[in-house]
């Protein structure tokens, strides 16, 4: 572990200049003199537009350009952006229909952008947009997660965006019909809303005859790509930059219509322009997370071994393909299929369904919280239908040690693992043994208490390959790297890391990222791949750096290079006193004329993702009156391999955490029956508050990953991934005394209210 990393708790540097109001987000720092874009926007889910007249607002005062899907055809701009599709059961592709950067002749939901109007100021561009004249035809709505109604797209009859499957059928079919014990549940993943702290946006503006593009964003590389795409541009002619960014969690992962819109507008006008979201806007057209519904069954034998799985899921893709949405409820999603559990047999079928509603792609975890939230909720509904331990069950079940590294029944090998060591690890962390003591307690006041298990495991996701450069200067060392911080602190963890390798001071090194400009490739943030993928290549840029500064110092001092050594703080030369850091080689190589000695690079692949996984133990308290649960305990204990920055694990997974108790308790959107978003603002859509969470009991064991030279295993989604199933399972067990059998999330007070009425009824008719 001393050689990669000395695992420290370093404070994060960023903070510093976030907390005092001093961070460069992209509404900070477009160019003085930039014109303002707005968006008109649909106001129906779905209808013919019969008209659209902008004369009138274009003679508005302060206005310099409306543009609308004709406009842009016109100017030759690549209308339709792009979208993963995956195949059909048959080996057809998913269905593929264009999603404009501007609705072309029909709306598909509200909120979607329907013109974009470039004014002096924002006020300017609202009265202007108020004098488009936008007529719709109203067409019937279909916002019922179900195949079926009325079509949405040509391209997709019954609204079947897909109809996708992985494992074997049939096997899968035997094995539950002559299993002993046979379990099947229902399982509804509630959509939600990002709510990143910082919304969307973006300026554009050409300099030198070059297009920049300044986007809020989770990486430059595909955003520059999508550029060179719709406007048929040379690359050497696109720069895209990310600034700070106040949180991403996926889903500024993807395109938008926005920044190729207002990137238009800047070349059109030979004027920078810039756009920001707003947060109601931010909800009616952020791409959502989650929002699917799965039949879940597993089947047992005698010994209470699981023999199959099999699942049904229809998964909501809102009125389009977003850029990953079909590979999230898919591939992602069976990557981990069987969690933790030694199963060869299974099946999973998911069918993409399109609504009249905002489209639907990446949240935090991205298919992985969804698959572990499925698998564990009908692990525990299993332990009770069996009469048995839910840990216990669990642990029976585990794929062991022994047999590392060990292929899934989806084709993904795991390469190492101990899950009843860190099981164990969360009952001692958890007083697994106290809880019928606090739960006796809890109902002397009247409240009902419930424990949770998850037991999840994790597929590091995103791109496998990074490059790292280093470069000299005379004030110490720059380190660009591919990855994009949205918060993760990435400036503090990447100059630790070189600092640890190579003796330079931390404070001597500075992080650049988010610029095609200065970093030539990178594959940005997602998948929790940063830390791991950009820190391996950094290993192998330094070989590289200390190959290079070896054979300088052997020309240098006449000495023979396999004579000397470095020892990650200074190198040390065979009958020689003279003990250079690595700063001191580079002076020594400015000063000799070798500039070639002053930058260095590498690339890197990884041909295998590492696996975390852990118990994430919740505890709740139910009062039977009101229906409010407050989380009284949580804990966690993860294995994520070795450890750069403990401190930085722990507020990734305090995060994760707070947005999977966040989807449990208090968030929902809710669509009415003409597709009209209710939950679009602060007052309507329940954020988690502090007082929600809990203090999260965190700690870790270690098994090192074998899938890359440090042992890491990705941290960044993992809070998520194991909050669901942890929080449904704990109000469950609050509730089942009571006789609440079916009970789904959010529990906000009124629904739970409502269950315990439910099964009070029951009881009376009875």
């Amino acid at each position: 572990m001393e050689k990669f990393g000395k695992s420290q708790p370093v404070k994060r540097v960023e903070d510093k200049r976030f907390l005092t109001g001093n961070g460069r987000y992209v509404d900070d720092i477009a160019p003085d003199g930039a014109l303002f874009a707005y968006f008109l926007r649909a106001t129906v889910a779905h209808g013919e537009i019969t008209a659209l007249d902008v004369d009138d607002a274009r003679e508005m005062p302060g206005v310099h350009l409306i543009v609308t899907a004709d406009d842009l055809v016109a100017a030759g701009v690549e209308l339709g952006l792009k979208g993963v599709t995956v195949k059909n059961r048959d080996g057809t592709k998913g269905a593929a229909p264009q999603r404009p950067l501007l609705a072309q002749a029909r709306v598909r939901h509200v909120g979607e952008a329907v013109a974009m109007i470039v004014a002096d100021s924002p006020a300017e561009a609202k009265d202007a947009a108020e004098l488009i004249a936008l007529e719709i035809d109203d067409l019937p709505t279909h916002v019922d997660l179900a195949i079926g109604g009325d079509p949405i797209h040509s391209e997709a009859p019954e609204n079947i965006a897909f109809d996708w499957g992985l494992g074997n059928e049939d096997a899968t079919a035997v094995q539950i019909n002559t299993a002993a014990h046979v379990v099947t549940v229902d399982v509804m993943d509630n959509r939600i809303i990002c709510n990143s702290m910082e919304p969307r946006g973006c300026y554009a503006e050409v300099v030198d005859g070059r297009l920049h593009v300044s986007v809020s964003g989770q990486g430059v590389w595909s955003t520059k790509s999508d550029l060179v795409h719709h406007f048929g541009l040379d690359a050497d002619d696109v720069r895209v930059t990310n600034p700070d960014v106040g949180g991403g969690f996926g889903m500024k992962a993807m395109r938008y219509p926005e920044p190729f819109c207002v990137a238009h507008a800047a070349r059109a006008l030979g004027r920078p322009v810039r756009w920001m979201s707003e947060r109601t806007e931010a909800m009616l057209t952020d791409n959502a997370g989650r929002d699917l519904t799965t039949t879940a069954t597993l089947a047992f034998d005698a010994d209470h071994r699981i023999m199959a799985y099999r699942l049904d899921t229809i998964a909501n893709m809102g009125a389009y393909n977003s850029q990953f949405a079909q590979a999230i409820q898919t591939d992602l999603f069976a990557k981990v299929l069987m969690g933790t559990y030694d199963v060869q047999t299974a099946y999973m079928r998911t069918r993409g369904i399109y609504t009249n509603t905002t489209p639907v792609d990446a949240y935090r975890g991205a298919g992985r919280p969804e698959a572990i939230f499925v698998l564990e909720r009908t692990m525990d509904a299993a332990a009770r239908q069996l009469g048995v331990d839910p840990w216990a069950l669990r642990q029976k079940n585990f794929i062991k040690p022994a047999q590392f590294p060990y292929t899934t029944v989806s084709g993904v090998t795991y390469d190492v693992g101990d899950f009843a060591m860190v099981l164990a690890s969360a009952a001692r962390a958890a007083d697994r043994d106290g809880f019928a003591v606090r739960k006796a307690a809890s109902a002397k006041q009247g409240k009902l208490r419930g424990q949770g298990l998850c037991y999840y495991v994790e597929s590091i996701l995103g791109d496998p390959s990074e490059t790292t450069t280093v470069e000299f200067t005379g004030a110490g060392a720059t380190i660009y790297v591919g990855t994009q911080s949205n918060g993760q602190g990435h400036e503090t963890v990447y100059a630790q890391f070189l600092a640890d390798q190579t003796g330079i001071p931390a404070g001597q090194i500075t992080v650049i990222q988010g610029d095609s400009d200065q970093i030539a490739t990178g594959g940005g943030t997602g998948g929790s791949r940063s830390v791991t993928v950009q820190n391996t290549a950094t290993l192998a840029t330094i070989d590289v750096m200390l190959d290079a500064f070896t054979a300088f110092l052997a020309d240098v001092e006449g000495a023979d290079a396999a004579e000397i050594n470095f020892d990650d703080e200074r190198f040390r030369i065979a009958g020689s006193n003279l003990t250079p850091t690595i700063l001191d080689v580079a002076d020594m190589a400015r000063d000799a004329g070798r500039e070639d000695l002053l930058r260095h690079t590498a690339r890197i692949t990884l041909e295998n993702r590492s696996f975390p996984n852990g118990a994430h133990v919740a505890e709740v308290e139910v009062d039977p009156e009101t229906g409010v649960v407050k989380v009284d305990r949580y804990t966690v204990v993860d294995d994520f391999g070795n450890l750069i920055n403990p401190m930085l694990v722990a507020g990734q997974v305090h995060g994760g955490v707070a947005q999977g108790i966040g989807q449990a308790l208090t968030e929902r959107v809710v669509f009415d029956e003409d597709g009209q978003l209710l939950t679009a603002s602060f007052m309507d859509y329940g954020m988690p508050r502090a007082d929600d969470v809990p203090m999260i009991n965190f700690s870790t064991e270690c098994t090192p990953s074998l899938y890359n030279p440090m042992g890491m295993k990705g941290c960044g989604e993992a809070g998520t991934v194991g909050a669901l199933a942890a929080m449904a399972n704990a109000v469950v067990d609050a509730l089942w005394g009571l006789g609440v059998r079916d009970a789904q999330m959010p529990y906000t007070p009124h629904r739970v209210w409502q269950k315990i009425q439910e099964a009070k009824d029951s009881r009376d008719a009875a």
